[in-house]
């Protein structure tokens, strides 16, 4: 569903050009929970913001549904980012003048799409995330879990292939993160989205199907987690996370 084969980007700083992603290959298959972890500088931002169609590269390819992003003009990125990927942000990104049915509907609003299917369908996310009780509520007015638990929601309004979520649960305490992970879970399971997280929360990438280790730009390693880990092994996954990042922070650079 999401392939992206020998990626590379670098910046420039005067004189100097730093590079960042180094040839970069992984995927994301359909109705699958991946994750990206790493140090701080090991290029997870970078890779998203690449996959996001936000930030250029100069190398490589990202193909996404079938479709090939290169060379997309401006609109035609702008499509992608409106109708193929959904987003959710660390800082939630909410708009504090509406409230939280009107946030989910926001995407429909942008495409101009804000019709009654779109209202049947924010509807329907609100019972599912479990956050129907604070529709008419402000994002001032509720907590740091429903307020990311409405930013998966308003990600999922366009129906898109894939979401990309950038340290979802790096503002939340346990309880509220366990609340988020579940609502990609429903996500997945009952709309048949895929997610693709950077994160440091080992907890919250212990529910992933596939961890992927990223240091000084390029793939490390990639966890796959046992089958049906959520119902028994999840702990164990989490052990085997935390000793492989152990490993790759005692190697040098």
């Amino acid at each position: 569903m999401l392939y992206v084969k020998n990626l590379h980007k670098s910046y420039q700083s005067g004189n100097k050009s730093y590079n960042v992603l180094k040839g970069i290959d992984l995927s994301v298959a359909d109705q699958e929970f991946v994750a990206v972890m790493g140090p701080s500088g090991s290029g997870k931002s970078t890779l998203l913001n690449c996959i996001s169609c936000y930030i250029p590269f100069e190398q490589g390819t990202i193909t996404l549904g079938g479709q090939e992003l290169n060379g997309l003009d401006e609109n035609g990125l702008a499509k992608i980012r409106n109708e193929k990927l959904g987003f959710v942000f660390q800082d939630f990104m909410l708009l504090d003048g509406l409230t939280m049915r009107e946030n989910i509907l926001v995407p429909g609003i942008i495409r101009g799409k804000a019709d009654k299917k779109a209202e049947k369908l924010a509807d329907q996310l609100l019972t599912l995330f479990g956050i129907e009780h604070i529709a008419s509520k402000y994002p001032a007015d509720v907590s740091g879990g429903e307020r990311q638990r409405t930013a998966v929601a308003r990600s999922l309004l366009n129906q898109p292939l894939l979401i990309l979520a950038d340290e979802p649960t790096g503002n939340l305490d346990s309880k509220s993160s366990r609340s988020v992970i579940e609502s990609f879970e429903n996500a997945r399971t009952k709309l048949g989205t895929s997610i693709f997280m950077v994160t440091h929360d080992s907890f919250a990438a212990s529910f992933c199907d596939r961890v992927i280790l990223l240091k000084d730009g390029v793939v490390y390693d990639s966890l796959e987690a046992e089958p049906g880990h959520r119902e028994g092994s999840r702990g164990a996954f989490q052990d085997r996370l935390l000793d492989a990042i152990r490993k790759m922070s005692s190697m040098e650079s």
